[in-house]
């Protein structure tokens, strides 16, 4: 096992002045679960292929353990990637498919039918060992690429969104078998994906990437609660934190009637961020129109629109924003109806408007 540890590395494509991914500082410890996240665009599957070998570093250096491998080359890594597509060989077992690898590198039969056995049963592949790939379902063939990078017994993990194919009831699956695979290997991975829900559920920490730029490393917990900027609080979570740009008046910052307590340094105007369960019910404080209610069951939220002319949302190019709330299932509003909500104070966020970084 061993540590990742990523030092001002940056990588800048042919015929691009902006770089993919732009002095990347990022410690990954021993045995670690890091998953890196962010929108499309933002450098996190450069990052990865940069640690395996696949991407040019322009800048900076890459270490794997005490050893920099900025220009090792992808086999000599030590690392197991487990891609998107599963990239499985039709023509072979499973069995085959896992130990391929090994039998490339020369490994005795012997051990490597042991290693094969032991990631089977780890996966719960042994009933299917004998099965080409087309005779599997799609989360299956997953885990045997899951198990093909297994039986390497690699020092580094690299996943790259590996549960993008799967529908949704079986992503769910997945990822808690993954995660829980991972503990008990004690293997330090580096987890890609898009969703901020995979993210927060698989990782040990989370690292938030935006135009090449890492934007915060945190726990899941801390990222939630204490987001760097308005990006990070806007990114994570789900349903997503309302963002909205209030008037400072008074010392306060006003949210139609609901006026919230601002540092005397925050200027004329100031991002306020509130997470749909910050807001409550209240007879007075700030309306909002609503126009759809979603029904869960366990739980409601309501979406609309700001009916406080004074309030607007801290994404001006956003056209479909909505203001988002939680709301007691039982007794939800109607669409067209307007609410009037209060913010917790414990629950309320603030960002300068201009810089987007917290205050």
């Amino acid at each position: 096992m061993a540590s990742v540890v990523f030092e001002a590395a940056s990588r800048i494509y042919p015929g691009t002045t902006a770089p993919a991914v732009d002095k990347l500082n990022l410690t990954v410890n021993d045995g670690e679960f890091l998953v890196l996240v962010g929108p499309s665009g933002c450098g996190k599957s450069t990052s990865l292929r940069m640690l395996a070998g696949l991407e040019e570093v322009d800048n900076g250096r890459i270490l794997i353990g005490d050893r920099d491998v900025t220009n090792v080359a992808p086999k000599d890594r030590d690392i197991a990637m487990v891609f998107q597509s599963y990239a499985l060989y039709p023509h072979m077992t499973v069995a085959e498919n896992m130990g391929f690898a090994l039998k490339i590198a020369g490994t005795p039969k012997e051990e490597r039918e042991r290693r094969v056995l032991e990631a089977a049963k780890l996966l719960d592949l042994e009933p299917y060992l004998e099965r080409k790939p087309k005779a599997l379902s799609g989360g299956q063939r997953q885990r045997v690429a899951m198990g093909r990078a297994i039986v390497r017994e690699p020092q580094v993990f690299l996943m790259d969104e590996p549960l993008s194919n799967l529908d949704a009831k079986l992503r769910v699956a997945t990822r808690t078998q993954i995660a829980a695979l991972q503990r008990r290997l004690g293997i330090t991975t580096v987890y890609v994906t898009h969703d901020q829900v995979e993210a927060m559920t698989m990782g040990d920490r989370v690292a938030v990437l935006k135009d090449g730029l890492l934007q915060q490393v945190d726990t899941p917990r801390n990222l939630y609660d204490n987001p760097a900027n308005a990006f990070v609080a806007g990114f994570i979570g789900s349903p997503a934190m309302n963002l909205l740009n209030a008037p400072i008046v008074g010392g306060k910052a006003m949210l139609g009637n609901l006026g919230l307590a601002v540092p005397a340094s925050a200027g004329n105007e100031v991002t306020v961020g509130v997470r749909p369960e910050g807001f409550t019910p209240s007879t007075e404080g700030f309306h909002v129109l609503v126009e759809v209610v979603e029904e869960l069951g366990s739980d409601a939220f309501v979406y609309g629109k700001p009916a406080d002319t004074n309030v607007k949302f801290a994404n001006a190019t956003d056209e479909g924003a909505q203001i988002i709330v939680r709301w007691d299932p039982k007794n939800p509003p109607k669409a067209g109806q307007t609410i009037t909500v209060t913010a917790n104070p414990s629950a309320v966020h603030l960002f300068n408007s201009t810089t987007g970084e917290r205050i």
